[in-house]
């Protein structure tokens, strides 16, 4: 996608004026390096331009001392004003003498022996046709090997094929690298062997090979991204077209800045004069600058899709968000990158070229580094661990634990390492030196306190990754000792408990002590805090010691139906302070250890109905016996119910004569818990069999007795019956009906005797 024809117009300008302001600069500051050439000395040596020099030289001084008393009392805008004319002056100046140097070099190349001219014009146009030739022999030559490996990297897909093509691209780049050095040495036999004198190279021909070595490695390390001829030895997602004009570019771009700062401008300043050099290099600076801008605006909006497109690829939350943000502001980046490149070239010309091929090899290397190892912890991060079987089976939270640590720890590696990308960047392009401050007091002792600080938090997670999974290992039922019991489960449960707490109290004064934090105040006002709450909370204190013996006791577990506090239910939840209980009705019951002074527990390794069975008077309770092990018999040969009978029955015989009921006991030993469904169960046989065999189980009833005199006379009975008529008046013998004939009577002699 082009960018608009009216944005480019709009801030092309803008550009082509920043490179007039800086064109300015480069003068001045080639005029503070010009008194170390040879001109100077020749001024030196004629008296008369000496003489003028130093008169010239004390009236700048002079007029440098007024303007240095007068700068507070001169306005901003003067001072500026100032600038700008001493600016300006002392580029027509420089330029001007740019022009008289060419025109004397010119004149001394005319002067000169054309034949010697047009020999050292031959020799060393002669060394830069063979040197490229024997380049341009050998990258034919490596095209038969790169073509297979091309379809080496290209034949497999997954990690398989990622492995291949990391091969085969740094294998293509050291045939590169080889071809490169192989016609450098050519070059450097041919211009010591062949031309000039044997044995002796000038300067322009060590220019050039120069250039050519670093140019050529250039080109080469761009083509392990750019490859446009070989898909598959391509580290760049880019398509052919793409991949092809961004060689052409690049290379393009390449060889115009290395040839032309490192050959053409030292040569022109070797042959003709340094101010023509200087002049030169800012025109290709300003070339370079000027078309690698318009490339950036050109693409602007292409990248800006590309990455976007790339950033909804992306599974990672922090590399989409990374992309998202680079597309809208690669241009910015870009734009500032090159002006910042331009500037420094200007303002240091001496060191412009060293400093910027440094700085920019550190930024790509650190920044190409960052993004392989951050994809490649992405990777990490996005992949789920899988554990075998057995493992999942013996500790079951194991994996999903893993899965969630182990994530966090390559996020703040992830982190990490964008700090030290970031860092090594700065070092690149500002005064901030990475290896010194690493090297300085500071830096060192911050290093160490960040890797101790690591490998505490490390630590910590292990132990605690340990202890857990030896936990979950004992609760599994999957393990050699089988399914734990309720007691097992609550007393590894509250030492996990504890276990955490303790860890992470240590784990953070040992990071705040490692940091420099002094823990003693610390500890002391812990030690402070703990006294006041032990005696502002001792119902709290007292809980927890309470639970803690009840625990180490084993008065109870989960799961325990037991008596506690008045209340009947059974044991839901455990804390090392207090327990939940469930009664009959569905009611919790939350109670506090320290209000439980004693415990029933109904659970504990067996249990016993007791039935005690009321019969009447006139049975046998011989016969009552047997019935109940009849009933017994039939009770364990029941399968839902035998399994949990754990012996005969106990027979204790008669226990009370009651009021309406010869009371027998009997009992039976159980299972834990299933004393209740065992003893519904007995009872019901008991009834069936007691109704068959005809044996009576009383209920409450009342027998009247209306006493007699010691003449053996009762006193009469007036009772009247409901739906009876009244007796008659005159006295007639009462009715002789039976009073429990119907039991529904009135008198006033109505009582009910209580029940049992």
């Amino acid at each position: 996608m082009r960018q608009p024809a009216s944005s480019r117009r709009g801030i092309l300008p803008w550009i082509a004026a920043l490179l007039a302001l800086l064109c300015t600069a480069l003068p001045l500051q080639a005029q503070e390096a010009a008194p170390g050439d040879s001109r100077l000395a020749d001024l030196l040596e004629d008296e008369a331009a000496r003489e003028v020099l130093i008169k010239e030289l004390r009236r700048t001084a002079a007029e440098e001392d007024t303007a240095a008393g007068e700068t507070g009392d001169v306005p901003p805008t003067r001072q500026v004003a100032q600038w700008t004319q001493s600016l300006a002056e002392g580029a027509v100046e420089q330029f001007n003498t740019a022009i008289r140097a060419t025109q004397a070099a010119w004149d001394g190349m005319r002067a000169a022996d054309p034949v010697d001219l047009t020999v050292n014009t031959l020799e060393l146009a002669g060394l830069i046709v063979a040197t490229l030739a024997v380049l341009w022999l050998l990258s034919r030559l490596a095209r038969l090997a790169y073509r297979r490996l091309d379809h080496h990297a290209r034949a497999r897909t997954g990690p398989a094929g990622v492995v291949r093509r990391v091969t085969g691209t740094t294998t293509a780049l050291l045939l590169d690298l080889a071809s490169v050095a192989l016609a450098w040495a050519a070059g450097h036999a041919l211009a010591l062997f062949v031309t000039g004198e044997a044995g002796q190279m000038t300067a322009r021909d060590s220019l050039f090979l120069n250039a050519f070595l670093l140019v050529e490695l250039t080109r080469a390390a761009l083509r392990l991204f750019l490859s446009h001829r070989w898909p598959g030895l391509r580290l760049l997602p880019l398509s052919d077209a793409e991949a092809s004009a961004s060689t052409r570019w690049t290379s393009g771009m390449t060889a115009f800045l290395g040839y032309g700062l490192l050959f053409v401008v030292p040569v022109t300043a070797l042959l003709v004069a340094p101010e023509p050099a200087r002049i030169l290099a800012l025109l290709i600076l300003a070339v370079a600058y000027y078309r690698a801008v318009a490339l950036v605006l050109r693409n602007r909006k292409r990248v800006q899709g590309r990455l976007m497109k790339l950033a909804e690829r992306m599974d990672s939350g922090f590399g989409r968000v990374a992309l998202q943000g680079a597309g809208r502001i690669w241009h910015g980046i870009a734009l500032a990158y090159l002006t910042a490149i331009l500037v420094v070239a200007l303002v240091f010309p001496g060191q412009a070229l060293p400093f910027m091929l440094t700085a920019t090899a550190q930024t790509l290397l650190a920044s190409a580094a960052g993004i392989l190892l951050s994809l490649l912890l992405g990777r990490v991060i996005l992949k789920r661990i899988r554990l075998p079987q057995e493992t999942r089976e013996r500790i079951p939270l194991l994996e999903e634990r893993l899965n969630a640590y182990i994530p966090g720890v390559l996020k703040v590696l992830r982190f990490t390492l964008l700090a030290v990308v970031a860092a090594l960047i700065l070092d690149a392009w500002t005064p901030f030196s990475l290896p010194a401050w690493a090297a300085s007091d500071a830096g060192g002792r911050f290093i160490g306190n960040a890797v101790a600080v690591a490998l505490i938090l490390a630590g910590a997670m292990l132990v605690w990754l340990g202890l857990t999974s030896w936990i979950e290992y004992r609760l599994s039922p999957a393990t050699g000792d089988g399914e734990p019991n309720a007691r097992v489960r609550t007393l590894l449960t509250i030492f996990r408990n504890a276990a955490a707490i303790t860890l992470v109290v240590m784990t953070l004064m040992v990071v705040l002590a490692q940091v420099g934090i002094n823990i003693g105040p610390l500890i002391a006002g812990a030690g402070v805090l703990g006294l006041a709450i032990g005696f502002g909370a001792q119902k709290l204190v007292q809980d927890v010691i309470t639970g803690v013996f009840i625990q180490l006791e084993n008065a109870f577990n989960v799961g325990d139906v037991v008596t506690a506090g008045g209340i009947t239910g059974t044991v839901e939840r455990l804390t090392i302070r207090s327990m939940g209980m469930r009664d009959l009705s569905g009611t919790y019951h939350l109670l506090p250890f320290s209000s439980v002074d004693t415990v029933s527990n109904y659970m504990r390794d067996f249990g016993y109905h007791v039935g005690e069975y009321g019969v009447a008077y006139r049975e046998d309770t011989d016969e009552v016996l047997q019935r109940m092990n009849e009933a017994f018999e039939e009770l364990r040969q029941m399968p839902e119910m035998g399994p949990y009978i754990l012996g005969d029955l106990e027979v204790h015989g008669v226990t009370a004569l009651a009021d309406s009921a010869v009371n027998v006991r009997v009992r039976i030993k159980t299972r834990p818990g299933m004393q209740w469904a065992v003893g519904r169960e007995y009872n019901r046989l008991v009834k069936r069999h007691f109704d068959a065999a005809g044996i009576e189980i009383p209920f409450p009833h009342m027998t009247l007795y209306f006493g007699e005199g010691k003449d053996g006379r009762a006193p009469p009975a007036r009772v009247q019956m409901q739906g009876t008529p009244p007796a008659p008046a005159s006295g007639g013998p009462p009715s002789a009906a039976p009073v429990e004939a119907n039991p529904q009577f009135r008198g006033d002699f109505d009582e009910e005797e209580p029940a049992g």
